[in-house]
């Protein structure tokens, strides 16, 4: 279970946000709002470790994360807002650099299969910059099918420049997860129903409490 408590973070000297709280449990969905510049993506970073909190703490089964380091890295997977691709590689060969960093375990059949599955068929092996990017974003999330023993999602804009088509795809890829006990964390401007044992908002005014 992940476990957020009194969560607090500065950029530069302006405070972001300030004591938010809530849990996820296997299955649950949060979703982050706020405007531009309220801290979204602040708390996402925050959540997997990447960007220290002011205040407050992060647990993971009842531990700081802090504490947990490479154990609770291992549990999780972090999409942001950049799609994080090479522009000379291949969506393919972005793809196996990604697992590698992330340490799992990935042939090259099963990410074709991921990039495939995703929408990217014949586009494979094609340099990332010869990409729309549409199919830029989607040979990012391609992750997500990689990332099944990951237990913990984290997402920033993942339906930024997707169509409808690609949309319900990655709706139907997030809510396998769920039902397999996973959890997500998101942020998104756009409305998308993703069915979940229990679906939580949280709203993030510029400046204020969260």
């Amino acid at each position: 279970m992940l476990e957020v408590s009194g969560l607090g973070c500065l950029r530069g000297e302006r405070r972001l946000f300030a004591g938010v709280s809530f849990s996820l449990r296997p299955g649950g969905l949060i979703w982050i709002q706020g405007g531009n510049g309220s801290g979204k993506t602040t708390l996402l970073r925050t959540l997997c470790g990447l960007t220290p909190a002011m205040a407050g703490e992060v647990r993971w089964g009842g531990e700081p994360i802090r504490k947990l380091g490479e154990d609770y890295r291992r549990e999780l997977t972090y999409i942001g807002h950049a799609n994080g691709l090479k522009e000379d590689l291949s969506a393919a060969e972005n793809l196996l650099a990604a697992a590698h960093l992330a340490g799992q375990q990935a042939s090259r059949a099963e990410v074709a299969g991921a990039l495939q599955g995703i929408g990217l068929a014949g586009r494979e092996h094609l340099p990332v910059k010869f990409l729309s990017q549409g199919q830029r974003r989607r040979a990012a999330l391609a992750r997500l099918r990689l990332a099944h023993s990951r237990t913990l999602w984290l997402l920033d804009e993942p339906f930024n420049a997707l169509d409808a088509h690609a949309v319900a795809g990655m709706r139907h890829i997030m809510e396998q997860h769920l039902a397999q006990g996973g959890m997500i964390a998101l942020t998104t401007h756009q409305e998308v129903a993703i069915q979940a044992t229990d679906a939580q908002a949280l709203r993030l005014d510029e400046g204020s409490a969260g």
